[in-house]
């Protein structure tokens, strides 16, 4: 044996030897920290940590926490499964939704219709969740006012001259602090009103107990079953001694019952204002049928809801929507979006710029081709449902999704709606004994097949964006001032100008709504000289777009 070799291995020991000495010292130190830490100031711990590891020789050993460790490489259980998901998912929705921490939060599963509730005015004409979370929801409507600075400016320019003074208005629309503000600014213009919800899921209860301790007979809470849903409508219209002459609807769901069930106040009434495709759809069948005894006004199809809310609330709200329920990641995804109208351009844009790979599919070829010189491919469902990761439906239609194609969808899609009704996903197909319903979180469930596959279902198919996250405050008191003005110009027509019939708003109303919010921006209007404006044939004052332009 060499020299060299014995120089080696002496070597070697020594370094072995210091390495244990090193080892031994660390262990003291672990133990001793242990013991005294509750006796020692910061200072000192970090001291005696930088005194006690010898700094000529890199300590190897490493602490393992081994209880810990096998902990989290145990597969939980099924209950254990089901127990983090909920747990996360509590966590995800009171952190990010106003609506939802303290709607959800509440551990009372008593029927707001088996309470018995008053207001700090000794009146019970209400029926909310809890009439004690009134405070929290007049800090959402003051919030939201901030926001909506047009129709705070018109409530103060009509203030003085009561432009509905003696309107009693029924409406049914989403509960929101936006729409909050928008049904006190119609008291402020001297109406009476009673509200219910157009939707189960997207009543903020905080918000409808704050308007009924504010005076406003409002019947509606988040999670209402159908028969809540009519109930509550019923009780908005058949008030003694209190009959309704106008209607604000969001989808027609009163319009109808008032048509169906009292026929003779549906012929007192002076106006309808309806805002969604849904509901417009109604009123122009009613029409054609010869059974619209009065006017109504088509506020979905005017330029200030089309343009605006339908396309720039939906392309901010849908992500805001999808990200709160799913947590999913969007990019490289295969999202199909069913209807290319506003909604449909809105989801898409959306879609397109977190990277996902959107289709979308149409009926009309205008919209469709639309979709294509957008950079969009437009298929039929069925060629790629196999294939997608989520699909979207826009459309006002129904059966968009049938059990048939959901049957075929790959475990693990999505499935929501952006449109008003819940009739766009077929999901009454769904409630079969050989299908499984999991609640995995607030408006999420997963629809499992017998072979295990899932199906990731939303808000039970209702309205994805008012159901699941909120939206954007100013495109909202776009389409509420839009509302305001309708009903004041309904109410106050003479007559002889409305007949029968469902109309769209005039143009001039439409121009006047989207000036009121340009301040917001600090934008200047340039003004038409004389000789343009003659060039044009217009007045400098418009409208500027005739009677038949949409957009």
């Amino acid at each position: 044996m060499s020299d060299s070799t014995v120089d080696g291995k002496s070597e070697l020991k020594q370094a072995s030897k210091e390495v244990k000495e090193s080892e031994n010292v660390a262990e003291k130190y672990s133990a001793m920290t242990v013991s005294k830490n509750s006796e020692m100031t910061m200072g000192e711990l970090s001291s005696s940590a930088f005194s006690a590891v010898p700094t000529h020789k890199p300590v190897k050993k490493q602490i393992q926490f081994v209880e810990d460790k096998q902990e989290f490489q145990r597969f939980p259980t099924k209950a254990g499964r089901r127990s983090l998901s909920r747990s996360i998912s509590q966590s995800s929705t009171d952190s990010y939704s106003s609506a939802a921490s303290y709607t959800d939060s509440s551990d009372d599963e008593t029927s707001p219709r088996e309470k018995t509730q008053v207001n700090s005015r000794g009146s019970g004409d209400f029926c909310v969740k809890n009439i004690k979370q009134a405070e929290f929801g007049r800090r959402e409507i003051e919030i939201a006012e901030q926001d909506m600075s047009a129709l705070i400016s018109l409530r103060k320019r009509a203030q003085g001259e009561k432009p509905l003074a003696g309107a009693k208005i029924v409406g049914c629309t989403h509960i929101t602090a936006q729409t909050a503000v928008l049904i006190e600014t119609l008291m402020a213009l001297g109406a009476q009103c009673r509200w219910t919800a157009c939707n189960i899921y997207s009543t903020q209860n905080e918000v409808a107990a704050a308007l009924s301790e504010s005076g406003v007979a409002v019947f509606a809470w988040k999670g209402e079953s159908e028969d809540d849903f009519w109930w509550c409508i019923d009780r908005c219209v058949n008030m003694e001694g209190w009959q309704p002459n106008m209607i604000l609807d969001d989808g027609g769901d009163l319009t109808h019952w008032v048509y169906k069930k009292y026929p003779n106040v549906f012929k007192k009434i002076r106006g309808i204002v309806e805002e969604s495709v849904t509901g417009v759809h109604r009123l122009y069948q009613l029409s054609k049928a010869g059974k619209l005894c009065v006017p109504a006004m088509n506020v979905n199809d005017s330029v200030t809801k089309q343009k605006f809310d339908n396309l720039y609330c939906c392309r901010e709200s849908i992500l805001d929507g999808l990200k709160r329920t799913t947590d999913v990641m969007f990019g490289g995804k295969q999202v199909v979006v069913c209807g290319y109208g506003e909604v449909g351009k809105g989801c898409c844009a959306a879609l397109k710029a977190l990277g996902s790979i959107v289709y979308i599919t149409e009926i009309d070829p205008i919209c469709a081709l639309q979709g294509c010189m957008d950079g969009f491919r437009v298929v039929k469902l069925n060629e790629i449902i196999r294939l997608v990761d989520v699909i979207i439906t826009c459309t006002g239609n129904k059966n968009v999704v049938t059990r048939d194609q959901l049957d075929r969808m790959k475990n693990g899609s999505i499935v929501c709606n952006m449109g008003h009704s819940n009739t766009e996903i077929d999901v009454a197909s769904l409630r079969t004994p050989e299908l499984t319903w999991e609640r995995v979180r607030s408006q999420v469930d997963h629809v499992i097949w017998p072979d295990g596959k899932r199906v990731i279902l939303l808000a039970e198919g209702r309205l994805l964006n008012l159901s699941c996250s909120t939206v954007p405050t100013f495109v909202l008191s776009i389409t509420a001032t839009t509302q305001a003005l309708a009903l004041i110009e309904l109410y106050n027509a003479p007559e002889g100008r409305y007949k029968q019939d469902v109309y769209l708003l005039p143009k001039k109303m439409d121009e006047y709504v989207a000036s009121l919010h340009l301040p917001t921006f600090d934008a200047h209007l340039t003004e038409l000289s004389d000789d343009q404006a003659k060039y044009l044939g217009l007045n400098k004052n418009g409208p500027f777009k005739p009677n038949y332009y949409r957009y």
